[in-house]
């Protein structure tokens, strides 16, 4: 191979890449190791022999022992002795990194003098339970904060030390409308009038409580608009009360009586109509002249409207044929998620106006959608939050529409055409020079790609097509060599 060519631009993510790639030999391993600025990646492979272990232990450059102390494949032996080094984070990183470690890491590391080491410990479900139970009485509010958020299963008596816990943000945690993970712990029976009674546990507890009639009408009455969302979803509440929330001046409250199974249709109506028209673009409120309360308020009223089209509702779910052609985008949602949908019922919210609608529908019952339907789904697909998945991860299109994608005026649907493993050599080289970067990056790895064009796609002034192209197993070992050696390695 030649060694002319164009000058990469960002060697440094090139190494990157190449740290991350599987296919990188071990003496070039070797040579990366030696890098002594970067991130140190290659110190998470898999494939690390114990010499090369040892060089990392040596050579003292943070990034390096970071690195090494996050590989899920590092030999307990090592894993202990990074648990003693002197940098706190190598070992907060540690114990990220140590997954179904033996007891004996987690009890050197649970006393550990870093309070990060021991939040980072709390948010595990594989540490013994009776070191997890030590850190309820940590001296550090944060660490007890965490472990209440995330050990949700634990034992009875440690619930009510952090549910009694004299630090506000404590017991908010443990009593909250929101855990890391399921299933939400219930608190003591005894303990949920005080839960109620305490302003900073009230929003968690409301679900909790038997909901008499006077109790639901003090706690509609509530200053905090999050009490009275919680108590506008009980199942419980009284309608006189429900209908009160309906004309909350909240629309985060509101929206709790919208997805109430027992609302009356108009009403549903009504507070669906309201918050649509109410609806804002954030940057309307920097002008406004707003306490932080009312900012806060105001914000959430914004949101609500995204609330609207995305509520998960089981009860649709359970029942969803009543609800195909609702006016409510998440009644039509939560009816796609039904697994007991009849075919021609599938077909119809395949066609649904809303794209959410016919993504949620074709990831429900994949077997039933075309190639044409998959390419509008995904063609369609504008998710309000960003993510790398897309409706052809899970519907996957023929060559000969892979192939055709190639030059779709949208460079979304461009970026699909490289998942065809036998496209044509051409296509290739014309995807590496698109305009468009994250058309080029879809197509750097790809097997067909000529070598003078993955050579330009090494250099390319895109920093992550560059970093995607050195990452493929695909890349040629002499070109390996020729980066590693522009590095000076």
């Amino acid at each position: 191979m030649a060694d002319d060519g164009p000058t990469p631009v960002h060697l440094s993510k090139l190494l990157d890449g190449l740290a991350e790639n599987p296919a990188l030999p071990i003496e070039l391993v070797r040579r990366l190791v030696r890098h002594r600025r970067g991130s140190g990646h290659v110190a998470m492979r898999a494939d690390l022999t114990p010499d090369l272990i040892e060089e990392i232990l040596a050579s003292g450059y943070h990034w390096l022992l970071h690195s090494l102390a996050l590989n899920r494949q590092l030999p307990h032996a090592v894993r202990m002795r990074l648990a003693a080094h002197a940098d706190p984070a190598v070992r907060a990183a540690l114990v990220v990194g140590a997954r179904d470690a033996p007891r004996e890491l987690h009890e050197r590391l649970i006393d550990d003098p870093e309070p990060r080491v021991r939040e980072y410990l709390a948010q595990r479900d594989d540490v013994p339970a009776d070191l997890l139970a030590r850190l309820a009485t940590d001296p550090e509010p944060q660490v007890r904060a965490t472990l209440a958020r995330w050990w949700t299963r634990a034992p009875e008596a440690v619930r009510r030390v952090l549910l009694t816990d004299p630090v506000d943000s404590v017991r908010a945690a443990a009593c909250s409308t929101y855990h890391a993970r399921l299933p939400h712990p219930v608190p003591p029976p005894d303990l949920v009038a005080g839960l109620l009674a305490d302003p900073v546990t009230r929003t968690g507890a409301v679900r909790h409580a038997v909901l008499t009639p006077d109790l639901a009408a003090r706690l509609a009455g509530d200053p905090d608009y999050q009490v009275r969302r919680q108590v506008a979803e009980h199942p419980q509440l009284p309608p006189p009360v429900r209908d009160l929330l309906a004309e909350d001046p909240s629309a985060n409250v509101r929206v709790g009586v919208f997805r109430r199974p027992d609302t009356p249709e108009p009403t549903r109506h009504r507070i669906y109509a309201g918050i649509q028209q109410g609806e804002r673009p954030l940057t309307d409120f920097l002008g406004d002249d707003l306490d932080d309360d009312a900012l806060v308020q105001q914000v959430e009223d914004h949101l609500a409207v995204s609330e609207l089209r995305h509520l998960r509702l089981d009860w649709v779910t359970a029942n969803p044929l009543p609800h195909l052609s609702s006016p409510y985008i998440c009644f039509r949602r939560s009816a796609a998620r039904s697994p007991a949908l009849p075919a021609d019922a599938v077909l119809r919210l395949l066609d649904d106006d809303d794209n959410g609608v016919c993504t949620t529908m074709a990831r429900h019952a994949p077997h039933l959608v075309d190639p044409t339907t998959a390419e509008r789904i995904d063609s369609g697909f504008r998710p309000d939050k960003k993510t790398d998945w897309r409706p052809a991860d899970v519907l996957p299109l023929p060559a000969s529409t892979l192939r055709r994608l190639a030059t779709d005026p949208d460079p979304r649907m461009r970026c699909l055409a490289p998942r065809d493993p036998d496209l044509p050599v051409e296509l290739t080289e014309r995807l590496a020079a698109d305009p468009d970067s994250t058309v080029r990056q879809a197509v750097a790895g790809h097997p067909r790609l000529p070598a003078h064009a993955r050579r330009a796609l090494l250099a390319d002034p895109s920093e992550w097509v560059a970093r995607t192209t050195a990452a493929a197993p695909t890349l040629p070992v002499a070109e390996m060599e020729r980066l590693l050696t522009l590095a000076g390695l």
